[in-house]
C-alpha cells in the first residue's frame, strides 16, 4: 500500500517542525505529503516551501477549494508547484461546503458538482497546453461580450494527477468515471460499500475499473497500549466533525458516516453539537464511530486494521496522527510504516 501524511495547520507557528516531519517521512519511504485548506492556511504556500526542502516525496493539495480560485488560477498554481517540485505535485480538488464557500469566500454554493466538473475540464485543458476556451454553465472563457481572448498558459504541458475529495453519491460516481484518484475521508473499511459502490458505478460507466485509479483514504492512526484512553482522546474530534464540519443542513462527513450504518448516532451527535451541548455531543460518540474509521490500538491491532483497509480495496493510506508534537508523530510514523511494510 502507498502511504502519505498530512500537514496540520497547528504547526505553522513552528514550520521547521513540519519540515523535519516531512523530511523524515521522505526518508521512511512515504509516498506523499498533503497540505489542506479550510479556514486556516492555504494549501499552496506550505507545499512551495517544502518543494525546496525535499527531493523525492510527492506533494499534494488536500484539498484546493474550487471556490477560492478561478479554474485558470488553480491550473497556474498547480503548474507552478509542479515546476518548483520537479514534477512531484498532485492536484487534489474538492467543493468544500456552504459554510466556507458562502461564508468565507462569498461565492454561491449552487451546483457544486457541475462547478467541480467544469473546473477539472478547464484545469486539464491548461495542463495539456491548450488555449483555454470553455462554454460551461458557470464558467465561460473568454467572458462573452468583453475584450478577452482565449489564452494559453506560458507553461510546458504537464501530466499532473487530478485527485478528487468527494463524499456524495453523484460526486463519487463522477470521481470514479474521470479522476486519477479518490481522496477519501469518513471511510470505514468495515463498510466500504457505503462509498465505494458509487465509485465503482462511475468507473464502469466510463469503461474503467477501480484498479485504474488510486483509492486513498484518511486514516487516523494511534499506536499504544492504553487503548481505552486513546479512543477517549478521539471522541471530541469526531464530535467536532459530525457537528461543526458543515452546517446543520449540509454536512457531508456526517452523511457519509450515516451511510456506513451509524445514522442514529451521527444525527444525535450533530443535534447536540448544533444545540451548543458540546460536552454531551462528545460523550454521545460511540466507540465504533472512532475505532471503525481508523487504526487505533496496540501494534498488533493496528496491523490488523491496515489489513482490513487493504482487503476493502484501499490502495493508499493517508495517515493522520493524533498529536501536534512533531517528534511524537515521527515515532508514530516509524511504527506505522513498519506495520504497513509487514503486510
Amino acid at each position: 500500500m502507498k502511504t502519505s501524511v498530512h500537514i496540520g495547520w497547528q504547526s505553522l507557528g513552528d514550520f521547521q517542525s513540519t519540515v523535519d516531519f516531512v523530511q523524515e517521512a521522505e526518508r521512511l519511504g512515504v509516498d506523499c505529503a498533503w497540505a489542506s485548506e479550510a479556514w486556516w492556511t492555504d494549501a499552496a504556500t506550505p507545499l512551495a516551501y517544502l518543494a525546496g526542502q525535499t527531493s523525492k516525496i510527492k506533494l499534494g493539495s488536500h484539498i484546493m477549494q474550487i471556490s477560492a480560485r478561478t479554474p485558470a488560477m488553480t491550473a497556474m498554481t498547480a503548474l507552478t508547484l509542479n515546476g518548483l517540485s520537479n514534477g512531484r505535485f498532485i492536484l487534489g480538488l474538492g467543493v468544500s461546503g456552504p459554510q466556507v464557500v458562502e461564508g468565507l469566500h462569498g461565492a454561491p454554493y449552487k451546483g457544486p458538482l457541475t462547478r467541480l466538473k467544469e473546473t477539472v475540464d478547464i484545469v486539464r485543458m491548461a495542463f495539456r497546453g491548450e488555449r483555454i476556451q470553455y462554454d460551461g454553465k458557470y464558467h465561460q472563457l473568454p467572458l462573452p461580450g468583453g475584450e478577452g481572448k482565449a489564452l494559453k498558459l506560458l507553461h510546458e504541458p504537464a501530466d499532473i494527477p487530478v485527485m478528487l475529495a468527494t463524499l456524495g453519491p453523484k460526486a463519487l460516481e463522477y470521481t470514479g468515471a474521470s479522476a486519477d484518484g479518490w481522496l477519501g475521508t469518513s471511510f470505514s473499511p468495515d463498510h466500504p460499500e457505503a462509498l465505494m459502490q458509487h465509485l465503482e458505478r462511475g468507473a464502469k460507466s466510463a469503461g474503467r475499473s477501480l484498479s485504474d485509479m488510486e483509492l486513498q483514504t484518511a486514516c487516523t492512526v494511534v499506536i499504544g497500549e492504553d487503548v481505552e484512553g486513546m479512543i477517549e482522546a478521539q471522541r471530541a474530534k469526531v464530535a467536532f466533525q459530525m457537528g461543526a464540519m458543515g452546517s446543520a443542513k449540509t454536512n457531508f462527513y456526517n452523511e457519509a458516516v450515516q451511510r456506513a450504518g451509524y445514522a442514529e448516532d451521527a444525527q444525535a451527535v450533530q443535534s447536540l453539537w448544533v444545540a451548543g451541548k458540546r460536552d454531551e455531543a462528545r460523550k454521545r460518540v460511540p466507540d465504533a464511530m472512532i475505532t471503525k474509521f481508523g487504526a487505533i490500538g496496540t501494534p498488533e491491532m493496528v496491523r490488523e486494521r491496515f489489513k482490513v483497509y487493504k482487503k476493502a480495496g484501499i490502495s493508499s493510506l493517508a495517515f493522520r496522527f493524533a498529536d501536534n508534537d512533531a517528534k511524537t508523530n515521527i515515532a508514530q510514523l516509524e511504527q506505522a510504516m513498519d506495520l504497513v511494510k509487514g503486510l
